[in-house]
């Protein structure tokens, strides 16, 4: 009688451990990019920005960064969709799983690494003022710019560069709406990309009576991924084989930027 019931209670822990093996094995979650290539698509969370995501005469995205994640994307063999986020929210969409990385011209700071696990950076950038030509010589340093209204995007490395310089600061929600607010006379100045300054003020472009003074910061950028995830080595992975077959950099000639590599 004893041998029985110890032999069924051998069973019965047997079933018990079998049981607890297998939910672990329900519950045991992908990496990242597998969870990427079983769904077939890198979703990139970002906002227009030449020239790094803008929309062409088709209404398609292109611009640097566009053009790199779907690179990215044939390497991981997936296809690339491109959503524009509230860039002052980009962690929560991140964390969230609405996007799967932030990609966009984004500047390698402390909070971004805090929010998630960074790529190596990949292009030079500098957090620079723009106002318009007439008042250049006017706004040559942070000093003169102390009783200005300056215009800036919200959560931004502008707006931390623009703050730290304790300039009086006023939030949007884009670059493109601080470069707005100072043509259309709203803000006496704002911080921006030197990528966007490049590509939208001066002559010849969309903002030809505003022009950039002087820096405040140099940067670099990268790419977001989710903390912890193995998505981050893998573009790391990809980023050095563009890099060395040279496709990366015949992509910053086109749209005039500078890789980290290149800096003299």
């Amino acid at each position: 009688m004893k041998k029985t019931k110890l032999l069924a209670l051998a069973l019965a822990l047997v079933m018990v451990s079998l049981s607890m093996f297998s939910c672990l094995g329900q519950t045991e979650q992908k990496s990242d990019v597998e969870y990427i290539q079983d769904k077939g698509t890198l979703i990139i969370g970002m906002t227009e920005y030449v020239p790094m995501n803008y929309l062409d005469e088709n209404d398609e995205w292109t611009g640097f960064d566009t053009e790199f994640a779907l690179l990215a994307g044939k390497a991981l063999g997936v296809d690339v969709e491109f959503i524009e986020i509230d860039w002052d929210n980009k962690w929560s969409f991140l964390e969230a799983k609405d996007v799967d990385c932030i990609w966009n011209g984004m500047t390698l700071t402390e909070e971004a690494k805090e929010n998630a696990s960074c790529t190596d950076t990949y292009v030079l950038n500098a957090q620079v003022v723009v106002t318009k030509a007439e008042n250049a010589e006017k706004y040559t340093n942070a000093a003169a710019l102390k009783d200005a209204s300056v215009a800036v995007e919200a959560g931004s490395a502008g707006m931390s560069a623009a703050e730290a310089a304790e300039l009086k600061v006023v939030e949007y929600t884009y670059q493109s709406d601080a470069l707005m607010a100072v043509e259309s006379g709203k803000a006496d100045a704002c911080v921006i990309d030197v990528t966007m300054a490049n590509a939208m003020t001066g002559e010849g472009t969309s903002y030809d009576k505003l022009t950039k003074t002087f820096s405040l910061t140099e940067e670099e950028y990268a790419i977001a991924c989710r903390e912890g995830s193995d998505l981050c080595e893998k573009l790391n992975s990809i980023m050095a084989d563009l890099v060395a077959d040279g496709t990366l950099g015949e992509l910053a000639k086109k749209y005039e930027l500078t890789l980290v590599g290149d800096k003299k």
